[in-house]
């Protein structure tokens, strides 16, 4: 038997002290939004409760500049450009190509890639970290990381209404309808380019007809677009309705907290590995928080094995995995760290997928920290196919799975004991 069976063992009683605490914070603290006085007051909160009640030594609240409104903004952005690309198709197809390009542009890089390209068009706040650890009692030879986020996401609107289905469809209908539109701009400015001009000068609709072809007839159809475009540059998000995350992503954050509680409660100190939780800040607003934390951090935890576990979404034991490929599947997780959860899952008989964060499925602060070059995985328990408590209103204290916490949890304890056996004397 393990030195952390009992923690194990006490695995219930762990979820429920999680759902106790992610009450308290849903229903006291205010709504949590990146960069936010709330989000700042969990970040107090939990670095406090971790100092004073979980054995950590330190604690620490790192405040960190972003701007978070970037991260969903683009959207404005991409849908304007795509309007303006409709129009000039009938005055200057090129510029018409070229601004519509530009905004798919400025959608792979944001989203797609989760890249700071247009961060200071947006408002400026102050976004905050949490890094506690717990010391061993002998020799640091290595050191595990439970990460989560405190921030909670906008409201997604369409998928609070009508759900994930719908939700999606209109975003993949929207796309296509500025994707015909681009490859238009481009065949009529081959058009215009085999008869010598750029520029089209008529503009009655039988003149009009002559000098595009049938290609103007495809572009009058692909206006049916327009509709979608305009529901989705109002309703894509709310920028003014936070949901209470309770499951994305309290449940990341008390996931490490829990562990530390349960060593304090249980007088266990490890001898030769540090125990530590990383609270990222504003990962809703595009990891900020943690490529923040990276970037502070650069180079201090490299003196020992160091391991990072990044929760997100701990809400149905069904989707309970690890994620081997991150951000809309372009980073890589830790192999080793991956096999290591999926060993202790098998170890406790407790299923466990292995899985992916797809194309437009977004991003874990996993992503951050493997391409910072720490050996880190993401865990998630959640239908990537959009459920009703994913970015809705239904993202609430009430909502949450104490059974899933309670695994995953367990699972994580069996991580740690495993990586700290490599060192027994």
């Amino acid at each position: 038997m393990g030195k952390l069976q009992g923690l194990i063992d006490k695995k219930a009683e762990s979820a429920s002290f999680m759902a106790q605490e992610i009450k308290h914070i849903c229903t006291t603290m205010g709504k949590r939004g990146p960069g936010s006085e709330g989000e700042l007051k969990a970040c107090e909160y939990m670095a406090d409760y971790m100092k004073n009640e979980c054995g950590a030594e330190r604690a620490d609240v790192e405040a960190f500049k972003e701007n978070p409104h970037s991260f969903m903004g683009w959207i404005w952005y991409t849908v304007i450009f795509a309007f303006i690309g409709m129009v000039l198709f009938y005055f200057v197809p090129i510029a018409g190509a070229i601004i519509t390009a530009f905004g798919f542009f400025i959608m792979v890089l944001q989203f797609g890639l989760y890249k700071k390209f247009m961060d200071k068009l947006f408002k400026e706040e102050t976004g905050h970290n949490v890094t506690a650890i717990k010391k061993c009692s002998g020799e640091v030879k290595g050191r595990v990381f439970f990460n989560g986020h405190p921030d909670a996401v906008w409201n997604w609107p369409v998928n609070n209404k009508f759900g994930g289905t719908v939700y999606i469809g209109h975003i993949v209908v929207s796309i296509l309808g500025a994707i015909l539109s681009l490859v238009f701009n481009i065949v009529a400015a081959v058009v215009l380019g085999k008869q010598g001009i750029f520029v089209n000068t008529e503009f009655a609709f039988e003149a009009m007809a002559n000098v595009y072809g049938p290609i103007l007839y495809c572009e009058l159809a692909d206006l049916v677009f327009v509709p979608f475009l305009v529901l989705l540059f109002i309703f894509m998000w709310d920028p003014n309705t936070f949901t209470d995350g309770a499951n994305d992503n309290l449940t990341g954050c008390y996931m490490g907290i829990a562990i530390l509680k349960a060593m304090k409660d249980q007088g266990i100190d490890l001898k030769h590995t540090e125990v530590g939780v990383i609270i990222s800040g504003s990962e809703e607003a595009g990891l900020r928080g943690a490529k923040a934390w990276c970037e502070a951090h650069k180079g201090e935890f490299d003196d020992v094995p160091t391991w990072i576990y990044s929760y997100d979404t701990i809400h149905e034991s069904r989707f309970l995995g690890v994620n081997y490929r991150d951000l809309n599947g372009t980073v890589k997780s830790d192999k080793e760290v991956c096999e290591s959860f999926m060993s202790a899952a098998k170890e406790l008989g407790i299923k466990c997928n292995k899985t992916w964060v797809p194309p437009l499925g977004g991003a874990t602060d996993n992503a951050a920290f493997s391409q910072a070059g720490y050996k880190s995985t993401g865990i998630t328990a959640l239908d990537h196919n959009l459920k009703d408590y994913y970015h809705t209103m239904r993202d609430s204290w009430d909502n949450l799975n104490e059974a899933c916490l309670a695994d995953c949890y367990a699972i994580s304890v069996k991580c740690l004991e495993n990586f700290d056996a490599q060192f027994e004397d």
